[in-house]
């Protein structure tokens, strides 16, 4: 049987999933993993236990499904992106806890690149602002404090990378010869790489204190990487993608000008620009999209926002308003409106637009009249809204008016919260059939590679609508409410 297999490494879980050749789910396997709160804006994982779940999850859904590895053409590779490990190159371990992409604690390391520059410092050849999110100041944080690091570094005992890198490295042989690479897509997240030549800015690898040695090769998104050990033995590993370009491009938009938003941990509004890199004006980030071993690569404008099924997730574990994160849209519904509260889910700062590390949470327009219905409404409308202020930073930058919405991740399944989006932005909202598309995009890229799909066009053909929200909502409504979710926003601000 000829199938394509996709690792999907995400923030809260990791997943197998198996697709043939019409894009059709064939096998599926998820496992979650722990979340570790050290300190207020630390999160961390271990790259351990996410390494055991990925091995775990092939084995059960190839097996659950009566396959073997000998039924795959090829395994993509799509994960959370910014999140950071280093490890020993000769025994394999970690040497800390993974750095996950919503940790704040390289603050001082940002403050300190900015200087009188400021946060722009580096964006001309990153196409990212000096941010806490992104990769690199990760790694440095680690060699800064965690004693003897460094000179372990030097010696070039260490590897880093993001997730991609740490299970590739493991998944073709680890200590046994496994190969240490990056495609370019995560490698445009870490603040090091220039996206002019696609490879590492020395200076910028100098300027943060990085050991060279450690980085991993840079590599196209869509060409074999190495072959498979373990549960994946003999596979060929083909395709390597950030969580949200493999989206971008399992929603099949290709073209420049097309655009999705994926509304999972966080929400990230992806537009491809094509050959083009389009610099932002906006508090966008330019970010590869993809590249084709032997092709130019391609860019998109990307709004990123920390908080979105994390929000939900939030009033489950946290505050325990919900027992079940898929009540919240229950909850939601015992109010009519949101009773003018607000909720401004800055755990981690502000992202895209605002790039704001020192705001913090905040829910206003509480009154005696408010209550838990409100709040999980405020929840749901917090991811809108913010996608909302995206996709006007994008209309903007581009110059490109979308006719549609293409959306996926786990929160598409809330009917209240699409349509509500479709009313905030005055656009179709539109959910494909297959709406977990970042699994879809790794394996697009890795049967790509290995010509089990011919071309774009063969993948485009799989991609099938499968319900559409129409916007129903006043202008001045819209107006109204995007005008009082600005104010929330303000509030938020000044407070580190």
């Amino acid at each position: 049987m000829a199938l394509v297999g996709a690792i999907d490494q995400g923030t809260t879980s990791t997943r197998f999933m198996v697709f043939d050749h019409s894009g059709r789910v064939v096998a599926v396997a998820q496992r979650p993993h722990a979340q570790h709160f050290a300190q207020p804006g630390w999160v961390e994982h271990d790259a351990l236990e996410i390494l055991g779940n990925t091995l775990a999850v092939v084995d059960e859904a190839l097996t659950g499904a009566g396959l073997t590895a000998a039924d795959l053409v090829a395994v993509g590779i799509a994960n959370q992106r910014e999140t950071t490990v280093v490890w020993d190159r000769a025994t394999g371990e970690p040497v800390h806890n993974a750095i996950v992409w919503q940790d704040t604690r390289t603050a001082g390391i940002i403050d300190r690149l900015a200087g009188d520059a400021g946060p722009d410092r580096f964006r001309a050849t990153t196409g990212l602002p000096l941010a806490t999110y992104f990769a690199g100041p990760k790694i440095a944080w680690m060699l800064d404090e965690v004693p003897g690091l460094r000179e372990r570094a030097e010696a070039g005992d260490l590897c880093a990378g993001t997730i991609d890198s740490w299970l590739l490295w493991n998944l073709t042989g680890g200590t046994g010869g496994g190969r240490h690479a990056t495609d370019v897509t995560n490698a445009s997240r870490t603040l090091l790489m220039d996206l002019e030549t696609l490879d590492w800015d020395q200076a910028l690898v100098a300027e943060m204190g990085i050991p060279a040695s450690m980085l991993p090769e840079v590599v196209p998104s869509i060409g074999r990487l190495g072959t498979g050990t373990g549960p994946l033995d003999g596979v060929p590993i083909s395709g390597i993608l950030g969580d949200q370009q493999a989206a971008l491009f399992g929603q099949g938009c290709h073209s420049a000008g097309e655009a999705k938003n994926t509304y999972g941990t966080g929400c990230f509004l992806l537009m491809n620009t094509g050959i083009q890199k389009v610099p932002s004006t906006n508090g966008l980030l330019t970010t590869v999209a993809c590249q084709v071993e032997g092709e130019p690569a391609t860019y998109a404008l990307e709004g990123s926002v920390a908080m979105a099924g994390a929000t939900v997730q939030w009033l489950r574990d946290q505050m325990g308003l919900i027992a079940d994160a898929a009540d919240v849209e229950a909850l939601a519904r015992t109010v009519d409106d949101n009773g003018d509260v607000y909720l401004v889910p800055a755990f981690s700062g502000l992202f895209a637009p605002h790039w704001r590390s020192d705001a913090r949470g905040v829910i206003v327009g509480l009154t005696r009249f408010a209550n838990r219905g409100h709040i999980a409404r405020a929840a749901l409308e917090s991811t809108a809204f913010q996608a909302a202020e995206q996709l006007d930073a994008m209309r903007a930058d581009s110059g490109v008016d979308l006719a549609e919405l293409r959306v996926d991740g786990g929160m598409v399944g809330n009917d209240l919260l699409m349509q509500f989006q479709a009313d905030l932005l005055g656009v179709d909202v539109v959910r494909p059939v297959v709406a977990e598309t970042t699994a879809l995009g790794a394996a697009y890229a890795a049967g790509l590679a290995e010509g089990f799909w011919e071309d774009l066009g063969d993948v485009r053909a799989n991609w099938q609508e499968g319900r559409r929200w129409e916007p129903a909502m006043g202008t001045e409504q819209r107006d109204h409410l995007t005008e009082r979710w600005r104010m929330a926003v303000e509030r938020t601000m000044d407070w580190v």
